[in-house]
């Protein structure tokens, strides 16, 4: 992860429906959209979920088969050792980072084989120790999701991860709302604040609205890392698909957030920047007289006028200008000098 740069993690998730070339035509989109990385989930779905348990809400709502098991439905969505080989060929042809987020143990080792740059925490296993403590023990970077948590219940995480040996400086905590799509009055961005100023590490955000605009919004109150859910067609069945970007949308949110993030970048001193100095004198303003004076005469206050270009005598002057005598003939309305006074 680069310090001076936003990380923009384009989650595509399980949007593949099970489709290895959905898959490939997902990191194309996140290539082409200047995503810095795209990521996809690692997960048996028998070792994630009980066969008993039932769907959420936004799944029964978003998927086809609303009566069919949340097992049922993540089995169909399982990506196999092979297509992860495959999927991290083809993000090295498109130019794109490939990570996935493991959701036990089994899977955060079968992804540090993979020699990933760092690890990807979802917000479900928040409360799961030993997965947290595994993580820890890698010693990679780690970026957690918080959906659904506490203050305290991020706080003790972290502690975990920090007891376990990463140190801080390898944390990012990500606010996140755990609702496909999240209503923009629960998103509480100030939030994301609160976990930096009270656990001191870097922060960021995982986003489930629709739209682009609280991603924006996050970069600029100082998030470090973005993640977004994308799809390639939001009509698409499936559980995450109504609550994802289109490609062209995550498109202009890597474009905004890029601008953004030059935008803040700046020393914070207020001063005329390079690009607009050279309408200093074009927009201010200078003193002119309003009326012919003749040489000899003293200057009031109502000889003068204030008029564009700025390149002359300013306006905040003109105390100095009023009381002087006039050592030339001067036509009405001419840029007033100083060596035209005494």
């Amino acid at each position: 992860m680069n310090a001076d740069r936003v990380l923009i993690i384009a989650e595509a998730g399980v949007n593949h429906n099970g489709d290895l070339n959905k898959a490939f035509e997902l990191i194309d989109a996140a290539s082409d959209a200047g995503a810095d990385v795209v990521k996809f989930q690692t997960f048996k779905a028998e070792k994630l979920v009980s066969k008993r348990a039932v769907k959420a809400n936004y799944q029964k709502q978003n998927t086809s088969e609303a009566d069919a098991s949340q097992f049922s439905m993540l089995k169909s969505l399982e990506l196999t050792e092979s297509d992860h080989y495959q999927l991290i060929d083809h993000c090295k042809r498109k130019g794109i980072q490939f990570l996935s987020t493991a959701f036990d143990e089994d899977g955060i080792e079968f992804l540090d084989g993979l020699d990933l740059p760092f690890f990807k925490s979802p917000s479900g296993e928040i409360t799961n120790r030993n997965y947290l403590i595994q993580l820890a023990q890698k010693g990679k970077p780690v970026i957690i999701s918080t959906g659904m948590a506490t203050m305290d219940e991020i706080m003790v995480s972290v502690n975990l991860l920090i007891e376990f040996g990463l140190p801080k400086d390898k944390i990012t905590v990500l606010h996140c709302n755990t609702e496909y799509p999240t209503p923009m009055e629960d998103v509480n961005l100030k939030a994301m604040l609160s976990i930096g100023n009270e656990l001191d590490v870097a922060i960021g955000y995982s986003d489930h609205t629709l739209g682009i605009e609280v991603p924006i919004a996050a970069v600029a109150l100082g998030a470090r890392v973005i993640e977004k859910h994308f799809t390639l067609d939001r009509s698409m069945p499936g559980p995450d698909h109504r609550a994802s970007l289109e490609p062209e949308e995550l498109k202009e949110m890597v474009k905004a957030i890029r601008n953004v993030e030059k935008a803040i970048s700046g020393d914070g001193i207020k001063k005329p920047s390079p690009s607009e100095r050279k309408n200093l004198d074009v927009a201010r303003k200078s003193l002119f007289v309003n009326r012919d004076l003749k040489e000899g005469e003293i200057l009031k206050k109502e000889d003068l006028i204030a008029l564009r270009p700025g390149n002359g005598i300013s306006p905040m002057d003109i105390g100095k200008v009023i009381g002087k005598h006039v050592l030339k003939n001067i036509e009405g309305f001419e840029q007033l000098k100083w060596d035209w006074i005494k």
